[in-house]
Protein backbone atom coordinates (compact mmCIF):
# COMPACT_ATOMS: atom_id res chain seq x y z
CA UNK A 1 0.00 0.00 0.00
CA UNK A 2 1.10 3.55 -0.70
CA UNK A 3 2.63 5.32 2.29
CA UNK A 4 1.99 8.85 3.46
CA UNK A 5 5.66 9.63 2.84
CA UNK A 6 5.15 8.83 -0.83
CA UNK A 7 2.08 11.06 -0.86
CA UNK A 8 4.01 13.90 0.75
CA UNK A 9 6.82 13.50 -1.78
CA UNK A 10 4.32 14.03 -4.59
CA UNK A 11 3.21 17.29 -2.98
CA UNK A 12 0.11 18.12 -0.94
CA UNK A 13 0.41 21.89 -0.56
CA UNK A 14 -2.99 23.51 -0.97
CA UNK A 15 -4.72 20.16 -1.47
CA UNK A 16 -7.61 18.98 0.65
CA UNK A 17 -6.64 15.76 2.42
CA UNK A 18 -9.32 13.78 4.24
CA UNK A 19 -7.77 11.81 7.08
CA UNK A 20 -9.94 8.97 8.32
CA UNK A 21 -8.84 8.91 11.96
CA UNK A 22 -10.12 7.03 14.99
CA UNK A 23 -11.16 9.65 17.52
CA UNK A 24 -13.51 7.22 19.26
CA UNK A 25 -12.42 8.29 22.73
CA UNK A 26 -14.19 7.49 26.02
CA UNK A 27 -16.24 10.39 27.37
CA UNK A 28 -17.65 11.26 30.78
CA UNK A 29 -20.23 13.73 29.58
CA UNK A 30 -18.10 16.06 27.49
CA UNK A 31 -14.85 15.22 29.29
CA UNK A 32 -12.39 12.93 27.51
CA UNK A 33 -11.12 10.33 29.98
CA UNK A 34 -8.42 8.86 27.69
CA UNK A 35 -7.04 10.81 24.72
CA UNK A 36 -4.72 8.06 23.49
CA UNK A 37 -6.45 7.66 20.13
CA UNK A 38 -6.26 11.38 19.44
CA UNK A 39 -2.55 11.45 20.22
CA UNK A 40 -2.04 8.44 17.95
CA UNK A 41 -3.09 10.35 14.82
CA UNK A 42 -0.92 13.39 15.58
CA UNK A 43 2.14 12.30 13.53
CA UNK A 44 0.04 12.01 10.38
CA UNK A 45 -1.84 15.26 10.92
CA UNK A 46 1.34 17.17 11.80
CA UNK A 47 3.13 15.88 8.71
CA UNK A 48 0.29 16.99 6.45
CA UNK A 49 0.01 20.37 8.18
CA UNK A 50 3.76 20.88 7.85
CA UNK A 51 3.53 20.15 4.13
CA UNK A 52 0.81 22.78 3.65
CA UNK A 53 -2.15 20.45 3.15
CA UNK A 54 -5.69 21.47 4.05
CA UNK A 55 -6.51 18.68 6.48
CA UNK A 56 -10.05 17.38 6.99
CA UNK A 57 -10.26 14.86 9.85
CA UNK A 58 -13.20 12.46 9.87
CA UNK A 59 -14.08 9.87 12.50
CA UNK A 60 -16.86 8.06 14.30
CA UNK A 61 -17.55 8.10 18.04
CA UNK A 62 -19.71 5.55 19.80
CA UNK A 63 -22.76 4.00 18.20
CA UNK A 64 -25.38 6.64 17.42
CA UNK A 65 -28.26 5.30 15.36
CA UNK A 66 -27.58 7.04 12.06
CA UNK A 67 -28.81 10.44 13.24
CA UNK A 68 -27.34 13.38 15.21
CA UNK A 69 -27.06 12.73 18.95
CA UNK A 70 -25.32 15.35 21.16
CA UNK A 71 -24.06 12.61 23.49
CA UNK A 72 -21.80 11.36 20.67
CA UNK A 73 -20.57 14.68 19.27
CA UNK A 74 -16.93 14.89 18.21
CA UNK A 75 -16.71 18.48 19.44
CA UNK A 76 -14.67 17.52 22.57
CA UNK A 77 -12.28 15.47 20.42
CA UNK A 78 -11.84 18.36 17.98
CA UNK A 79 -11.04 20.70 20.85
CA UNK A 80 -8.50 18.27 22.28
CA UNK A 81 -6.88 17.79 18.88
CA UNK A 82 -6.45 21.57 18.69
CA UNK A 83 -4.82 21.63 22.13
CA UNK A 84 -2.39 18.89 21.16
CA UNK A 85 -1.55 20.60 17.87
CA UNK A 86 -1.19 23.94 19.56
CA UNK A 87 -3.35 25.52 16.88
CA UNK A 88 -6.98 26.24 16.18
CA UNK A 89 -9.04 23.42 14.69
CA UNK A 90 -12.27 24.26 12.85
CA UNK A 91 -15.29 22.09 13.62
CA UNK A 92 -18.11 21.29 11.21
CA UNK A 93 -21.42 20.62 12.91
CA UNK A 94 -22.45 18.07 10.28
CA UNK A 95 -20.72 15.46 8.13
CA UNK A 96 -21.38 16.41 4.51
CA UNK A 97 -23.91 19.22 4.82
CA UNK A 98 -23.74 22.99 4.67
CA UNK A 99 -21.47 23.34 7.71
CA UNK A 100 -19.01 20.74 6.39
CA UNK A 101 -18.81 22.34 2.95
CA UNK A 102 -18.36 25.84 4.38
CA UNK A 103 -15.78 24.71 6.94
CA UNK A 104 -13.67 22.90 4.35
CA UNK A 105 -13.96 25.80 1.91
CA UNK A 106 -12.63 28.12 4.61
CA UNK A 107 -9.43 26.16 5.21
CA UNK A 108 -6.09 27.67 4.28
CA UNK A 109 -2.83 25.84 3.68
CA UNK A 110 -1.79 24.06 6.89
CA UNK A 111 -5.23 24.40 8.49
CA UNK A 112 -7.17 21.57 10.12
CA UNK A 113 -10.89 20.88 10.40
CA UNK A 114 -12.83 18.06 12.05
CA UNK A 115 -16.17 16.86 10.68
CA UNK A 116 -18.97 15.87 13.02
CA UNK A 117 -19.45 12.17 13.85
CA UNK A 118 -19.64 10.14 10.63
CA UNK A 119 -22.18 7.80 12.19
CA UNK A 120 -24.68 10.65 12.41
CA UNK A 121 -25.27 9.73 8.78
CA UNK A 122 -26.90 6.33 8.23
CA UNK A 123 -24.90 5.85 5.04
CA UNK A 124 -21.66 5.39 7.00
CA UNK A 125 -22.60 1.98 8.39
CA UNK A 126 -25.27 0.92 5.84
CA UNK A 127 -25.27 -2.68 4.75
CA UNK A 128 -26.57 -1.62 1.33
CA UNK A 129 -23.67 -0.91 -1.03
CA UNK A 130 -25.53 1.83 -2.91
CA UNK A 131 -26.48 3.74 0.25
CA UNK A 132 -22.97 3.46 1.62
CA UNK A 133 -21.52 4.47 -1.74
CA UNK A 134 -23.72 7.55 -1.96
CA UNK A 135 -22.40 8.78 1.37
CA UNK A 136 -18.84 8.04 0.25
CA UNK A 137 -19.48 10.16 -2.87
CA UNK A 138 -20.49 13.10 -0.67
CA UNK A 139 -17.40 12.71 1.50
CA UNK A 140 -15.20 12.48 -1.59
CA UNK A 141 -16.51 15.84 -2.79
CA UNK A 142 -14.87 17.44 0.26
CA UNK A 143 -11.34 16.27 -0.56
CA UNK A 144 -8.70 15.73 -3.21
CA UNK A 145 -6.77 12.98 -1.41
CA UNK A 146 -7.50 10.33 1.24
CA UNK A 147 -5.28 9.11 4.06
CA UNK A 148 -6.44 6.11 6.07
CA UNK A 149 -5.18 6.30 9.64
CA UNK A 150 -8.07 5.02 11.76
CA UNK A 151 -6.76 1.57 12.60
CA UNK A 152 -9.48 0.97 15.17
CA UNK A 153 -12.05 0.98 12.35
CA UNK A 154 -10.29 -0.93 9.56
CA UNK A 155 -12.19 -4.13 10.35
CA UNK A 156 -15.47 -2.36 9.46
CA UNK A 157 -16.89 -2.25 5.93
CA UNK A 158 -18.02 1.35 6.37
CA UNK A 159 -18.28 4.16 3.83
CA UNK A 160 -15.37 6.25 5.14
CA UNK A 161 -13.16 3.18 5.62
CA UNK A 162 -13.91 0.93 2.67
CA UNK A 163 -15.76 2.86 -0.06
CA UNK A 164 -14.11 6.28 0.13
CA UNK A 165 -10.52 5.19 -0.72
CA UNK A 166 -11.80 3.86 -4.06
CA UNK A 167 -12.98 7.37 -4.95
CA UNK A 168 -9.78 9.30 -4.18
CA UNK A 169 -6.01 8.85 -4.53
CA UNK A 170 -5.13 7.25 -1.22
CA UNK A 171 -2.33 6.29 1.17
CA UNK A 172 -1.87 4.77 4.60
CA UNK A 173 -1.04 7.09 7.48
CA UNK A 174 1.78 6.55 9.98
CA UNK A 175 -0.46 4.88 12.56
CA UNK A 176 -1.83 2.23 10.22
CA UNK A 177 1.66 1.54 8.86
CA UNK A 178 2.98 1.06 12.40
CA UNK A 179 0.07 -1.15 13.45
CA UNK A 180 0.42 -3.41 10.42
CA UNK A 181 4.18 -3.74 10.92
CA UNK A 182 3.63 -4.84 14.52
CA UNK A 183 0.88 -7.32 13.65
CA UNK A 184 3.11 -8.90 11.02
CA UNK A 185 5.67 -9.50 13.79
CA UNK A 186 2.93 -11.40 15.66
CA UNK A 187 1.92 -13.53 12.69
CA UNK A 188 4.99 -13.95 10.46
CA UNK A 189 8.38 -15.21 11.62
CA UNK A 190 7.50 -14.78 15.31
CA UNK A 191 10.30 -14.84 17.88
CA UNK A 192 9.66 -17.61 20.38
CA UNK A 193 8.58 -18.45 23.01
CA UNK A 194 5.38 -16.62 22.02
CA UNK A 195 3.03 -15.95 24.94
CA UNK A 196 -0.48 -14.54 24.57
CA UNK A 197 -2.49 -13.13 27.47
CA UNK A 198 -6.23 -12.98 26.82
CA UNK A 199 -8.72 -11.37 29.17
CA UNK A 200 -12.01 -9.55 28.86
CA UNK A 201 -15.54 -10.44 29.78
CA UNK A 202 -16.85 -12.94 27.24
CA UNK A 203 -15.14 -15.98 25.83
CA UNK A 204 -17.43 -15.78 22.79
CA UNK A 205 -15.64 -12.55 21.77
CA UNK A 206 -12.32 -14.39 21.66
CA UNK A 207 -13.20 -17.81 20.23
CA UNK A 208 -11.95 -17.08 16.72
CA UNK A 209 -8.64 -15.64 17.86
CA UNK A 210 -8.11 -18.53 20.30
CA UNK A 211 -8.79 -20.93 17.43
CA UNK A 212 -6.08 -19.21 15.38
CA UNK A 213 -3.58 -18.92 18.22
CA UNK A 214 -3.78 -22.62 19.03
CA UNK A 215 -1.74 -23.09 15.87
CA UNK A 216 0.66 -20.20 16.48
CA UNK A 217 1.29 -19.41 20.14
CA UNK A 218 3.38 -21.40 22.60
CA UNK A 219 1.40 -20.27 25.65
CA UNK A 220 -2.09 -18.90 26.22
CA UNK A 221 -2.75 -17.28 29.59
CA UNK A 222 -6.48 -16.83 30.21
CA UNK A 223 -8.04 -14.32 32.62
CA UNK A 224 -10.94 -11.91 33.00
CA UNK A 225 -14.57 -12.99 32.91
CA UNK A 226 -13.86 -15.45 30.12
CA UNK A 227 -11.70 -17.56 32.44
CA UNK A 228 -14.75 -18.88 34.31
CA UNK A 229 -16.12 -20.61 31.22
CA UNK A 230 -12.75 -22.34 30.87
CA UNK A 231 -12.81 -23.33 34.54
CA UNK A 232 -16.33 -24.73 34.16
CA UNK A 233 -15.19 -26.67 31.09
CA UNK A 234 -12.65 -28.34 33.39
CA UNK A 235 -15.47 -29.30 35.76
CA UNK A 236 -14.91 -26.61 38.41
CA UNK A 237 -17.53 -24.67 40.35
CA UNK A 238 -17.48 -20.98 39.48
CA UNK A 239 -20.15 -19.65 41.86
CA UNK A 240 -21.92 -16.54 40.60
CA UNK A 241 -19.06 -15.63 38.25
CA UNK A 242 -19.66 -14.58 34.68
CA UNK A 243 -20.30 -17.77 32.71
CA UNK A 244 -21.23 -18.55 29.13
CA UNK A 245 -22.61 -22.04 29.56
CA UNK A 246 -23.36 -22.37 25.83
CA UNK A 247 -19.64 -21.96 25.06
CA UNK A 248 -18.47 -24.76 27.35
CA UNK A 249 -18.43 -27.42 24.56
CA UNK A 250 -16.27 -25.20 22.33
CA UNK A 251 -13.92 -24.43 25.21
CA UNK A 252 -13.58 -28.14 26.02
CA UNK A 253 -12.53 -28.72 22.42
CA UNK A 254 -9.96 -25.94 22.67
CA UNK A 255 -8.52 -27.42 25.84
CA UNK A 256 -8.13 -30.75 24.05
CA UNK A 257 -6.57 -29.12 20.98
CA UNK A 258 -4.13 -27.13 23.09
CA UNK A 259 -2.90 -30.33 24.71
CA UNK A 260 -2.67 -32.12 21.35
CA UNK A 261 -0.78 -29.20 19.76
CA UNK A 262 1.63 -28.79 22.65
CA UNK A 263 0.28 -25.32 23.47
CA UNK A 264 0.45 -24.48 27.15
CA UNK A 265 -3.01 -23.16 28.08
CA UNK A 266 -2.79 -21.66 31.57
CA UNK A 267 -5.83 -20.87 33.74
CA UNK A 268 -6.13 -19.06 37.08
CA UNK A 269 -5.31 -21.04 40.21
CA UNK A 270 -6.88 -18.48 42.55
CA UNK A 271 -9.27 -15.56 42.14
CA UNK A 272 -10.40 -12.49 44.03
CA UNK A 273 -14.13 -12.96 44.65
CA UNK A 274 -16.93 -10.78 46.04
CA UNK A 275 -20.63 -11.14 46.80
CA UNK A 276 -21.55 -8.10 44.69
CA UNK A 277 -20.20 -6.33 41.64
CA UNK A 278 -18.45 -3.13 42.80
CA UNK A 279 -19.67 0.41 42.22
CA UNK A 280 -17.32 1.68 39.52
CA UNK A 281 -18.39 5.32 39.81
CA UNK A 282 -17.79 5.84 43.51
CA UNK A 283 -15.17 3.07 43.77
CA UNK A 284 -16.36 2.44 47.32
CA UNK A 285 -14.51 -0.42 49.06
CA UNK A 286 -16.00 -3.82 48.27
CA UNK A 287 -16.02 -6.85 50.56
CA UNK A 288 -13.84 -9.45 48.87
CA UNK A 289 -11.39 -12.26 49.44
CA UNK A 290 -9.11 -14.69 47.62
CA UNK A 291 -10.37 -18.22 46.97
CA UNK A 292 -9.20 -21.26 45.08
CA UNK A 293 -10.14 -20.97 41.40
CA UNK A 294 -11.61 -24.46 41.43
CA UNK A 295 -13.97 -23.88 44.33
CA UNK A 296 -15.58 -20.44 44.16
CA UNK A 297 -18.45 -20.25 46.71
CA UNK A 298 -21.96 -20.25 45.24
CA UNK A 299 -22.66 -16.72 46.49
CA UNK A 300 -19.40 -15.22 45.22
CA UNK A 301 -18.23 -14.04 41.81
CA UNK A 302 -14.67 -13.90 40.62
CA UNK A 303 -13.65 -10.35 39.71
CA UNK A 304 -9.87 -10.65 39.37
CA UNK A 305 -7.09 -13.20 39.27
CA UNK A 306 -5.49 -13.88 42.65
CA UNK A 307 -1.91 -13.34 43.86
CA UNK A 308 -0.76 -16.91 43.10
CA UNK A 309 -2.06 -16.57 39.55
CA UNK A 310 -0.30 -13.22 39.20
CA UNK A 311 2.98 -14.91 40.11
CA UNK A 312 2.28 -17.85 37.80
CA UNK A 313 1.46 -15.65 34.81
CA UNK A 314 4.46 -13.40 35.42
CA UNK A 315 6.70 -16.48 35.34
CA UNK A 316 5.18 -17.54 32.00
CA UNK A 317 5.90 -14.08 30.57
CA UNK A 318 9.41 -13.70 32.01
CA UNK A 319 11.22 -15.94 29.51
CA UNK A 320 9.03 -15.20 26.49
CA UNK A 321 10.49 -13.49 23.41
CA UNK A 322 7.14 -12.17 22.15
CA UNK A 323 4.08 -11.27 24.23
CA UNK A 324 0.67 -10.13 23.03
CA UNK A 325 -1.90 -9.00 25.60
CA UNK A 326 -5.55 -8.26 24.89
CA UNK A 327 -8.17 -7.76 27.59
CA UNK A 328 -7.99 -6.89 31.30
CA UNK A 329 -7.58 -9.70 33.81
CA UNK A 330 -10.24 -8.32 36.16
CA UNK A 331 -12.44 -5.33 36.88
CA UNK A 332 -9.46 -2.99 36.74
CA UNK A 333 -11.65 0.12 36.97
CA UNK A 334 -12.06 -0.61 40.70
CA UNK A 335 -8.92 -0.54 42.89
CA UNK A 336 -9.92 -3.70 44.77
CA UNK A 337 -9.89 -5.72 41.55
CA UNK A 338 -7.10 -4.09 39.56
CA UNK A 339 -4.25 -6.21 40.93
CA UNK A 340 -4.28 -8.83 38.19
CA UNK A 341 -4.30 -6.36 35.33
CA UNK A 342 -1.59 -4.32 37.03
CA UNK A 343 0.56 -7.43 37.54
CA UNK A 344 0.34 -8.36 33.84
CA UNK A 345 1.27 -4.83 32.81
CA UNK A 346 4.20 -4.91 35.23
CA UNK A 347 5.32 -8.30 33.90
CA UNK A 348 5.35 -6.90 30.35
CA UNK A 349 7.30 -3.84 31.46
CA UNK A 350 9.87 -6.02 33.23
CA UNK A 351 10.14 -8.43 30.30
CA UNK A 352 12.87 -8.30 27.67
CA UNK A 353 10.36 -9.57 25.09
CA UNK A 354 8.77 -7.66 22.24
CA UNK A 355 5.53 -6.69 23.98
CA UNK A 356 2.27 -5.63 22.36
CA UNK A 357 -0.78 -4.32 24.23
CA UNK A 358 -3.74 -5.07 22.01
CA UNK A 359 -5.87 -1.97 22.21
CA UNK A 360 -9.30 -1.37 23.72
CA UNK A 361 -9.62 -1.87 27.46
CA UNK A 362 -6.04 -3.14 27.76
CA UNK A 363 -4.63 0.12 26.42
CA UNK A 364 -6.98 2.10 28.67
CA UNK A 365 -5.89 0.02 31.65
CA UNK A 366 -2.19 0.70 31.01
CA UNK A 367 -2.84 4.44 31.06
CA UNK A 368 -5.36 4.33 33.93
CA UNK A 369 -2.96 2.37 36.12
CA UNK A 370 -0.18 4.87 35.48
CA UNK A 371 2.27 2.91 33.36
CA UNK A 372 4.62 4.64 30.95
CA UNK A 373 3.42 3.80 27.44
CA UNK A 374 7.00 3.89 26.19
CA UNK A 375 7.82 0.91 28.43
CA UNK A 376 5.89 -1.37 26.05
CA UNK A 377 6.93 -2.40 22.58
CA UNK A 378 3.65 -1.21 21.09
CA UNK A 379 0.21 -0.17 22.33
CA UNK A 380 -2.41 -0.75 19.66
CA UNK A 381 -5.32 1.63 19.11
CA UNK A 382 -7.65 -1.05 17.79
CA UNK A 383 -8.57 -4.06 19.92
CA UNK A 384 -11.13 -5.53 17.53
CA UNK A 385 -9.02 -4.83 14.46
CA UNK A 386 -5.96 -6.41 16.06
CA UNK A 387 -7.87 -9.56 16.98
CA UNK A 388 -9.39 -9.95 13.52
CA UNK A 389 -5.95 -9.54 11.95
CA UNK A 390 -4.59 -12.27 14.23
CA UNK A 391 -7.56 -14.44 13.24
CA UNK A 392 -6.35 -14.22 9.66
CA UNK A 393 -9.31 -12.22 8.40
CA UNK A 394 -9.10 -9.71 5.54
CA UNK A 395 -9.73 -6.28 7.02
CA UNK A 396 -11.81 -4.12 4.64
CA UNK A 397 -10.05 -0.88 5.53
CA UNK A 398 -6.62 -2.33 4.83
CA UNK A 399 -7.74 -4.02 1.63
CA UNK A 400 -9.12 -0.69 0.41
CA UNK A 401 -5.70 0.95 0.83
CA UNK A 402 -3.92 -1.66 -1.25
CA UNK A 403 -3.10 -0.59 -4.80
Amino acid sequence: MKTIDELLAEGVTGRRVLVRADLNVPLDGTTITDDGRIRAVLPTVKALVGAGARVVVASHLGRPKGAPDPAFSLAPAAARLGELLGAGVAFATDTVGESARATVAGLGDGDVAVLENLRFNAGETAGDDAERGAFADELASLADLYVGDGFGAVHRKHASVYDLPARLPHAAGYLIAAEVAVLRKLTEDVERPYAVVLGGAKVSDKLAVIDSLLGRADRLLIGGGMAYTFLRAQGHEVGASLLQEDQVPAVKEYLERAEANGVELVLPVDVVAAAEFPDLRTKAPAEHGTVDAGAIPADRQGLDIGPKTCELYASKIADAATVFWNGPLGVFEHPDFAGGTRSIARALVDSTAFTVVGGGDSAAAVRTLGFDENAFGHISTGGGASLEYLEGKTLPGLAALED
